[in-house]
């Protein structure tokens, strides 16, 4: 079936994000989207951390396009020079989602747009915007949408060893925005409604609940060992029995964590499933 979108069907309109740390320039491309006929929904953000947050949370405005398997948005539309994140870490994100949304970045200078293709934006769009340039930059998106193709190889932001199906996750400190992906996370521990992801460079800590997460990632080889924990079923050495239960040797004796009863059977079978006995 393909996407088409009509201007009186608001269930087949897109829905954007829009970000820009210029209030102005943020209001300005804001009711510029807003006034197109095939935009139903516009999220604006200041920056790209409240931009991360949004695609990053389970924003219940956007649930329901997660349970039916759409982008969490059709397409972002961001200033290419913001602090905090760089254009190339911010398409390195919109890439690592699935289904992953359309990127057009948007510049007051010139200059930088031909660099907008090289971090793997579908399109480009010069201030002061002009309406219908971004109607042609919403038609590309449309476009993108109803295509069947599959993306062409490096687009959207691949790198050389970094697999495109590793999520990322921003965190915060100190002002600055940093991107730990999946794939470097050992085990993660849960504090109250925030996680503590632990890394092979330390711990940061995200509000993300743990059972959030396991249901995220267990496709990606995380399990449940314990009520606070979650664990890189790979990173499990050993499975042995302590003085109050079932523990986990993580790498060489690197870290010991507590399994519970309740999930020692499950942890079990998942350990024998991938060929390693504890």
């Amino acid at each position: 079936m393909r996407f088409t979108v009509s201007a009186h069907d608001d269930t087949r309109k897109l829905v954007v994000l829009a970000v820009d740390d210029e209030p102005r320039g943020l209001d300005e491309l804001v009711h510029c989207l807003r006034n197109s006929p095939h935009v139903a929904k516009v999220f604006p953000a200041i920056d790209a951390s409240e931009a991360l947050r949004l695609l990053s949370t389970d924003d219940p405005r956007l649930r329901d396009r997660k349970e039916r398997g759409l982008p969490i948005v059709d397409a972002v539309f961001a200033d290419i020079d913001m602090p905090g994140l760089s254009g190339m870490e911010m398409s390195r994100v919109f890439a690592a989602l699935r289904p992953s949304p359309a990127l057009v970045f948007v510049t007051g200078h010139a200059e930088e747009a031909v660099n907008a293709f090289d971090l793997g934006a579908l399109d480009y769009v010069l201030k002061p915007y002009q309406q219908d340039r971004l109607d042609r930059a919403i038609s590309r998106v449309i476009e993108k949408l109803a295509s069947a193709a599959a993306p062409a190889p490096g687009a959207l932001g691949g790198e050389p060893g970094v697999k495109n199906d590793d999520e990322v996750i921003p965190v915060e400190l100190a002002g600055t925005t940093k991107l730990i992906p999946r794939s470097s996370v050992r085990w993660v521990e849960a504090q109250g409604d925030y996680a503590r992801l632990f890394t092979t460079d330390g711990s940061h800590l995200v509000r993300i609940p743990l059972a959030q997460l396991e249901e995220r990632w267990e496709k990606a080889g995380f399990v449940r060992i314990h009520r606070s924990f979650l664990v890189a079923l790979p990173l499990i050495t050993e499975l042995r029995m302590g003085q109050g239960g079932y523990q986990v040797v993580i790498g060489n004796e690197e870290k010991v964590l507590p399994v519970s009863r309740r999930h020692t059977r499950a942890l079990k079978d998942r350990l024998v499933g991938s060929g390693r006995n504890g």
